[in-house]
């Protein structure tokens, strides 16, 4: 099966920037659609952002013009960017695989890490 291994958390003041990692092996990792879901405290399980295949990506309003995902298939690694990080960004951030498509629902995703978690506090 698929193992996906995320790294890069921590802690960040408001403001700042940190950019998290995500290792997958086992599978063929260019013919994956690739996501991050961001799970807050007494929250459900939201979605981030996803990159397909082709490089295309899809964007949640909230992380839109903060966030970045980008991916290198040699690496067999995705990546997310994360600028201007705000409090309300605290959560464990999850990575995800699927085998098609760009969706938004965490039932969509076959694959999945353990989680890293981000802080933003003063």
């Amino acid at each position: 099966q698929v193992q996906l291994v995320e790294s890069g958390g921590g802690l960040a003041q408001p403001g700042e920037s940190l950019r998290l990692s995500c290792a997958a092996s086992g599978g063929t990792f260019r013919l994956y659609t690739m996501a991050w879901f961001r799970q807050a405290p007494g929250k459900e399980r939201e979605f981030a952002v996803v990159v397909n295949s082709r490089g295309s990506t899809d964007y949640a309003d909230s992380v839109k013009g903060r966030f970045t995902i980008s991916r290198d298939n040699a690496k067999n690694t995705v990546f997310l960017q994360m600028n201007s990080l705000a409090p309300e960004d605290t959560a464990v951030y999850y990575c995800a695989a699927a085998w098609l498509g760009s969706s938004r629902l965490p039932s969509d995703y076959i694959y999945w890490g353990q989680g890293t978690q981000v802080t933003v506090s003063s």
